[in-house]
């Protein structure tokens, strides 16, 4: 998200969680205020490689109650943020295969994983990745999944079988007119199809 009226506006629709990108190099990079939301909405940071200083900064200015890691931040960087009370989700990127090996280090110092389409951005490509891999998911952690999701795979979505870890989907680009500014009509038709938890 990035302009506060479209804010409003998508606020409305309940989504569990709201991102706010702090990465300059985004196009989708949020340096306004948040407009008040309804508390049981997440307010969550995106950050990329950003130092915790910077990151605690952001989560007391925006009082953000989760962050969203798609850097190479360390298990411990993370342990350091989850200490502090942040729901912490660490993303991975995917291609064609994925090593859950690496996960391993991660378990108990992240609340969830996501995995998203390995690109050129770090996110925000609009491409979808073989969800196939993911049937190979060893671990327990509940995890996201991202990644050019748009209304044509949530039949997809609802047809394949992920492990019971897979908790939900973060959708971003093909849910926008332009980088940050959602478009209502097809994330109300996305609404009526997706529950509500």
């Amino acid at each position: 998200m990035k302009f506060p009226e479209n804010i409003e506006q998508v606020a409305v629709l309940q989504p569990d969680y709201l991102g706010f990108i702090f990465f300059e190099k985004s196009p989708r990079n949020f340096e306004v205020a948040i407009p008040e939301l309804d508390k049981a909405i997440k307010k969550t940071g995106v950050f990329v490689d950003a130092s915790l200083d910077f990151i605690l900064e952001k989560v007391k200015k925006h009082e953000l109650q989760a962050v969203q890691l798609h850097g190479k931040e360390s298990p411990e960087f993370c342990a350091a943020l989850k200490a502090v009370g942040l729901e912490i989700i660490k993303v991975f990127s995917v291609k064609d295969s994925f090593d859950f090996s690496i996960l391993q280090q991660y378990e108990s110092k992240v609340d969830f994983f996501l995995f998203d389409t390995k690109g050129k951005a770090k996110g925000g490509n609009g491409i979808t990745f073989d969800w196939e891999v993911l049937k190979n998911y060893p671990s327990e952690t509940p995890f996201f999944l991202s990644g050019g999701i748009g209304l044509e795979e949530i039949g997809r979505l609802k047809d394949f079988e992920f492990s019971k870890a897979f908790y939900g989907i973060d959708v971003n680009s093909r849910f926008e007119l332009e980088p940050g500014f959602k478009n209502l009509d097809t994330l109300k038709e996305l609404r009526t199809i997706i529950p509500q938890r």
